[in-house]
């Protein structure tokens, strides 16, 4: 027979689970396995260097763009010429930003990618948890790394369609008293 038997888990005790807290690294001593903080360090390692790349691409324009201006200002270039880097510059401009975009964009990805191999190994950990310990329900109280509320149940404790059927009778009743 089943235990019947609620755990209740916040979604950060269940990433304790996976991983030790940060006093150990901070104190000094070695840090255990630790699957969130691999997954941040290689996460952070990826965007450091995107935020690099974007960074000297960005400050690459800005010279140009200033010594493009410092040109014009000395009267270093006839109008023609500077009316055709003007707009090259311009083109680099926006090329610049759709790039920079296009990164913040990988940047946001690797962090969905790095919640949801943390959210992935959280459920599967819960379920073989819950396989060894037989709980009726399993539950995160807090935190949005879990996609749902329920993390593991029996299906028999699910009352949905019982709900669904009397909500609809109630209120087929209620509509038919209404027309009377």
């Amino acid at each position: 027979m089943k235990k019947i038997t609620l755990g209740i888990i916040a979604t950060l005790g269940a990433a304790a689970l996976l991983c030790t807290t940060f006093t150990s690294c901070e104190n000094g001593s070695a840090p255990a396995a630790n699957m969130a903080n691999d997954l941040r360090s290689v996460a952070e390692t990826k965007i450091n260097s995107i935020n690099q790349e974007v960074n000297r691409r960005g400050s690459k324009l800005e010279k140009d763009i200033k010594a493009f201006q410092d040109k014009i200002n000395k009267g270093l270039m006839t109008q023609s010429v500077a009316e055709i880097q003007g707009k090259k510059l311009q083109d680099q401009q926006n090329n610049f930003q759709q790039y920079a975009a296009q990164k913040q964009q990988e940047i946001a990805e690797e962090q969905q990618v790095m919640m949801n191999q943390i959210a992935d190994a959280i459920k599967t950990f819960i379920d073989g948890y819950n396989a060894e310990k037989g709980y009726a329900m399993i539950l995160t109280t807090q935190g949005d790394i879990l996609p749902a509320p329920v993390v593991a149940a029996d299906s028999s404790l699910d009352i949905t369609d019982d709900i669904l059927e009397g909500l609809n009778a109630a209120y087929v009743k209620s509509k038919a008293e209404n027309k009377e």
